[in-house]
């Protein structure tokens, strides 16, 4: 979305507009639920893990990490990944909102 109209927008739906944005790769996806399955973990973890590149892999880290969706610890010459439970609680209350307001709506 381009920066002009962003600003039309409040601060929490640009947020989630960015990590839906981030989540909408197949890979992506498959990181979150290794990271979930695993807690915690080295990039070449994940390396091994999906049939990808390691420099596509570490793009699409990167891009969960700008998302808010993962942190990263270095940890001497590798980096240890884990999901953000923070903002995992956010995307879980907004669809909790969402489920609410369903129940009380007819088509």
């Amino acid at each position: 979305m381009g920066a002009s109209k962003s600003e039309f927008f409040t601060a929490e739906q640009n947020e989630l507009a960015t990590v839906f944005k981030a989540m909408s790769h197949p890979a992506r996806v498959a990181i979150i639920e290794y990271l979930l399955k695993v807690d915690t973990c080295i990039c070449g973890d994940i390396v091994n893990e999906l049939p990808l590149a390691q420099p596509t892999v570490s793009q699409h880290l990167k891009e969960l990490k700008n998302a808010g969706l993962i942190k990263g610890n270095i940890e001497g010459t590798a980096i240890c990944y884990c999901i953000n439970p923070d903002m995992m609680k956010k995307i879980e209350a907004h669809f909790f909102a969402i489920s609410k307001q369903l129940k009380s709506k007819c088509c």
